[in-house]
């Protein structure tokens, strides 16, 4: 019998069919670290990290962590052969240069426009930006991986009532229901997951939705990864 996929999974193994061999790509804390456990074997993407690392690997076995080795989330990673350690002006210009391929990132919300919300939570103790607002900014493509509701409330709203990460449209949402392209006419769904239907996703989504004429299934791929 088939596991049936956690929503995460169907997340980030979509986000991983957006990269490809050579890219240098960031990825968010949390979820889209996710994304290199379903990379095809003998793909090569350089992960880049904002405190200063480009050649980023898995974590490391229990006992062996480097306390000097870690991504921009403080966890603790091992490096691939071939890695560089920089410093931040380097590597921040790397990002605001527009030299980053793809960045990943988390959401709290994303707006009709395609605007990214994923910064702070008015009132209450959340981290700080980060190196979102340069991410989103910078990169060539910025895709976003978020689930589709949080605590019974659409992630995907006309206007977001959070603090806007950047002003700049991300270029594809990736969630565990569907694939929505912002565009200049609006959202498009472009892509249903798994036993999804076009109601629930719209149902799902306080934003319009542009459907596509050439709506497909979402490609979903386990790897030898996993």
């Amino acid at each position: 019998m088939i596991k049936k996929l956690l929503p995460n999974e169907v997340i980030a193994m979509r986000v991983a069919q957006e990269l490809s061999d050579g890219m240098l790509v960031n990825l968010g804390i949390g979820l889209p670290t996710q994304v290199t456990k379903y990379l095809p074997n003998g793909m090569l993407v350089y992960l880049q990290s904002e405190n200063g690392l480009i050649g980023l690997g898995a974590r490391p076995p229990e006992g062996m962590e480097d306390e000097d080795l870690t991504d921009a989330g403080g966890v603790s990673v091992m490096a691939i052969p071939g890695a560089t350690r920089i410093d931040s002006a380097l590597s921040f210009g790397l990002i605001r240069g527009g030299h980053l391929d793809r960045t990943v990132l988390g959401g709290l919300q994303v707006d009709a426009r395609g605007r990214l919300a994923n910064w702070m939570i008015p009132g209450k103790m959340a981290p700080g930006t980060g190196g979102a607002m340069d991410l989103v900014t910078g990169a060539k493509r910025v895709v976003v991986a978020m689930q589709h509701v949080a605590k019974g409330e659409p992630k995907i709203l006309e206007e977001c009532t959070l603090p806007l990460t950047s002003t700049r449209p991300v270029s594809l949402i990736v969630t565990e229901l569907a694939v929505i392209e912002p565009t200049e006419n609006g959202l498009v769904l472009r892509e249903l997951a798994p036993g999804v239907s076009t109601d629930e996703v719209i149902n799902a989504t306080a934003a319009k939705l542009i459907v596509a004429e050439d709506l497909k299934p979402m490609p979903i791929m386990r790897d030898s990864n996993e």
